[in-house]
């Protein structure tokens, strides 16, 4: 999204994200890497979030438990469901269901270093 867009707005949107962390530095790094996200830093030593689109923001909060029993899962879209398996792996996070688990969708779940479980969804091609 360019500097002059604005995310989407609209009654019922996911908006904003707060997301467990056991370490707000290796959160940031983890998400910067694999998905690209903006790291915005505020003065109060806080971090927040915009995804790689700049429709969802959010923030990593310490003093709540990570997420590590799948419920609710929250996917990320990706460009590349594999790269993106590298990526988590080399940057920390694990694959907790391999690629093509829901089939024929192109969809993982991973942990991140905190524990909390996410997906990747990869558009058909």
């Amino acid at each position: 999204m360019s500097s002059n867009e604005r995310p989407t707005r609209g009654n019922g949107k996911i908006c904003y994200l707060e997301i467990p962390s056991l370490d707000i530095a290796v959160s940031v790094s983890f998400y910067k890497n694999v998905f690209g996200w903006n790291i915005r830093e505020h003065g109060n030593g806080h971090f927040s979030f915009d995804d790689g689109v700049g429709e969802v923001s959010g923030m990593w909060v310490t003093g709540t438990k990570p997420h590590t029993d799948p419920g609710i899962i929250v996917s990320i879209m990706v460009d590349s469901a594999e790269a993106t398996i590298n990526a988590i792996e080399e940057n920390g996070g694990r694959i907790v269901r391999e690629l093509g688990f829901q089939a024929p969708e192109i969809t993982a779940h991973f942990s991140d270093p905190a524990g909390n479980i996410l997906g990747i969804y990869q558009e058909p091609v």
